[in-house]
């Protein structure tokens, strides 16, 4: 039970998920809701105007529909579709909610996990690992569950964390399904040639909408859905449990955005800041810093991808031959790609460069340390005026000033309700990324006093839709007085 590629049928399915999805897609951008929208901010949210996040629903509607019509076509076929497509909505459900209202990272890492859960007791699993060149297997053992499990939340999650340029985790899931349709009919699986092209065109689709500039965010449901889909799917065409062709084939598929996390966890690390919060430093972000436009950002990062899937469907097609070579090509060129960007500046001055990043850890320890104190006595101290003292001589320590008109410049974050607090900045040679994480250090404290203490004489909070467009590093004009100091 073979289907051709290409052939008319998957033509058609592939064509007929793309309108789908695109006439869903229209519907949302059409009739704009007040949930789920993603308004800019002055760090990472530059996109200028409020964007809708909702982009996972019309993924998630035509995947549905294409596992109807599977069901019709291919009544016949091995893998549980039902359990499978059943896990894929929890953990999109988990993404989609976040889409709505903010969840938390750990109570999304909660319910991925649950949704391995329920893959890991009702699908399947890893039991056993095959070597790719010896082909001699290792059975996991109490490991499977662990691995299984670890490989279904770990996709998602990469997925997730490259979703910060117009097109780029749409373009890259596009690959990965078209690699795992490729893989489907390799290994004489219709249902998932099919499934996986549905997920394509769906993709293809949303695509039209979600390249620079983008319409349309995927939101978290949706770069969920993608990675999850990938990874269920992936075990899914791996015979008998074994660790094999098409989840080999995604990892090498995977290099960009694989490597992109493993950067992101090696530099907060290092800096002491939370795995899971976001930043401006990935690599799509390094080469418009270096000069690139985002589409021919885009176009190298889209060029990438899909030489490492073809460099995957070789390897499967050989069956794993040559896998230590290509291993270690794609480490060099990963060593080399770090020091074009300029995750590594100089390989010689490395030990130099470790070593100023653990000071700039100390340095956000000792505004942690600060931003602990605050916390404890916004509920301890008796009035708003002995916060605001105790805030001012804080900020003094960490190079601000509580007056923006004081300082040399302005610095502002976002605060619940829409609201942004606005400081002034004293050292200019200190980085955005420095100086917003320890005013971030001290947020916490300001906002239970807000709480306590509608106003706060002489905390200048106003407005994020009154936020200015200059540049963060720019010297700053003596506040309007507009701006409502509370």
């Amino acid at each position: 039970m073979t289907i051709p590629i290409p052939s008319l049928k998957l033509m058609l399915v592939f064509v007929g998920a793309l309108g789908l999805c695109m006439a869903l897609t229209w519907l949302i951008l059409r009739k704009p809701g007040a949930l789920g929208m993603d308004k800019p901010d002055e760090h990472r949210k530059k996109h200028g105007r409020v964007i809708s996040r909702l982009g996972g629903l019309p993924l998630f509607i035509t995947l549905l529909a294409g596992m109807a019509f599977m069901a019709w076509n291919l009544p016949e076929t091995e893998r549980p579709w039902g359990p499978l497509i059943l896990c894929n909505a929890i953990v999109f459900g988990i993404g989609f909610l976040d889409d709505l209202k903010p969840l938390g990272a750990r109570i999304k890492l909660v319910g991925q996990i649950g949704a391995a859960c329920i893959f890991y007791s009702i699908v399947g699993a890893i039991e056993v690992f095959a070597h790719p060149v010896t082909h001699e297997t290792v059975p996991l053992g109490l490991w499977s569950p662990v691995v299984t499990i670890l490989w279904l939340i770990s996709i998602p999650n990469i997925v997730n964390l490259i979703d910060g340029m117009d097109g780029l985790a749409t373009g890259f899931g596009l690959f990965l399904c078209l690699t795992l349709a490729f893989v489907g009919h390799f290994s004489a699986m219709p249902d998932v040639v099919m499934m996986s092209t549905v997920m394509a065109g769906a993709l293809a689709g949303f695509l039209v909408f979600n390249f620079p500039p983008a319409k349309i965010f995927l939101g978290d449901g949706g770069a969920y859905l993608i990675g999850f889909f990938v990874a269920s799917v992936s075990m899914a065409t791996s015979r008998k449990g074994y660790v094999l062709g098409a989840m080999l084939v995604i990892v090498v598929a995977l290099g960009i955005p694989i490597l992109d996390t493993l950067f992101a966890i090696i530099r907060r690390a290092i800096r002491g800041v939370p795995l899971f919060r976001a930043d401006a430093e990935h690599i799509h972000h390094r080469l418009i810093g270096l000069g690139y436009s985002k589409g021919q950002a885009l176009a190298v990062l889209y060029a990438t991808g899909a030489s490492l899937s073809l460099i995957g469907i070789v390897l499967l097609m050989r069956k794993g031959h040559g896998i230590v070579i290509t291993s270690a090509a794609l480490a060099v060129a990963a060593l080399a790609a770090a020091r074009y960007l300029g995750y590594v500046r100089s390989f010689r001055g490395l030990r130099t460069q470790i070593s100023r990043a653990l000071q700039r850890r100390r340095d956000l320890e000792f505004a942690r340390a600060h931003g602990r104190v605050l916390e404890l006595e916004a509920d301890r101290l008796s009035t708003a005026t002995e916060f605001v003292e105790l805030l001012a001589r804080n900020l003094t320590r960490l190079d601000f000033c509580l007056k923006p008109d004081h300082g040399r410049a302005t610095g502002m974050i976002q605060l619940t309700g829409e609201r942004l607090w606005v400081v002034g900045r004293n050292d200019l040679d200190l980085s955005e990324e420095v100086w917003r994480s320890r005013l971030e250090a001290l947020q916490a404290g300001l906002q239970l006093a807000l709480k306590r203490w509608p106003e706060l004489p002489g905390v200048t909070i106003k407005p994020a839709s009154q936020s200015t467009n200059a540049a963060p590093d720019q010297p700053s004009e003596p506040a309007p007085t507009h701006h409502a100091s509370v």
